[in-house]
């Protein structure tokens, strides 16, 4: 009796230490991973677009790979565990690469979102705060993770779009966006003394400091574009600041139109055109 409770007590004191062990690894390994991963957060930390960019893919990267190696961790301490009460755990590697088969295929489109939405983030296609084109859906991302996006589009309405269904990316908030402006003149009027008069406001906006910041070249004056029975057609390009083409379009319209007015030059009308945004 006291031989068999002194081997109890030896075994319990032996597998109770390497169950300890175990345990207090985990969490140590857990705590260098978090500290590791917050790091890597206050690393790219910055107050620069770039350094706000790299920032948030930066953090999208850090919570996968803290909640990846957590499970990890967690999963091998589990196995590890199982073993010094002398478990056999092959049946249950067996029956958790089955039920992991079984999960696998009856949850195609959720890996699919996943597996789509860490290559977004890995390859930083967008990040919150920028306005993009996902397929028909527009606007300003407000949310995402690797299953999913949010828009804020036009109208103010939210748009979940699950990762695996976005095919075609277009980001409309990197580097500088484009836009046309077509002026049409009245079929009596002078085209050269127009594109004078375009010359002269252009280069009226590229001097003026308020708009300055907003501008990457132009207003540039291309010449006539065509040529109908309605008029002539002459159009100016604007590329600018990513997403305020259409403020500097808006205030070179209304340039234009006060000085032609001013001249008496006769206009059959004002449109914008193509857009087409930097990448």
């Amino acid at each position: 009796m006291v031989t068999s409770l002194s081997s109890w007590t030896d075994i319990a004191l032996t597998s109770g230490l390497r169950l300890l062990g175990i345990l207090l690894l985990a969490v140590i390994l857990i705590r260098i991973l978090k500290a590791f991963t917050q790091r890597l957060v206050q690393l790219a930390t910055g107050e620069s677009r770039v350094a706000q960019m790299r920032e948030q893919q930066t953090r999208t990267l850090a919570g996968i790979l803290y909640s990846a190696g957590t499970a990890l961790i967690v999963t091998v301490a589990v196995v590890t565990a199982l073993s010094e009460f002398g478990i056999n755990i092959a049946p249950i590697a067996a029956a958790a690469g089955l039920a992991s088969l079984a999960l696998g295929f009856g949850a195609q489109h959720l890996v699919r979102d996943i597996i789509n939405g860490f290559f977004i983030v890995f390859e930083d296609q967008y990040v919150v705060g920028d306005t993009v084109r996902l397929g028909e859906h527009s606007g300003r991302v407000e949310h995402m993770t690797l299953r999913r996006t949010v828009l804020r589009d036009g109208q103010g309405a939210l748009v979940t779009i699950p990762n695996g269904e976005i095919r075609q990316v277009a980001n409309l908030s990197r580097d500088w966006s484009q836009l046309f402006v077509d002026v049409t003149l009245a079929n009596e009027e002078e085209v050269s003394r127009a594109l004078a008069v375009l010359e002269e406001v252009s280069a009226d906006m590229r001097g003026d400091d308020t708009w300055r910041a907003a501008l990457v070249d132009g207003p540039r004056v291309l010449g006539v574009e065509s040529l109908a029975l309605t008029g002539v057609t002459l159009r100016l390009q604007l590329r600018t600041a990513p997403t305020r083409q259409h403020e500097v379009a808006r205030e070179l319209r209304r340039r234009i139109r006060a000085r032609f007015e001013k001249e008496r030059i006769g206009v059959a009308s004002v449109e914008r055109v193509a857009l087409a945004g930097g990448t």
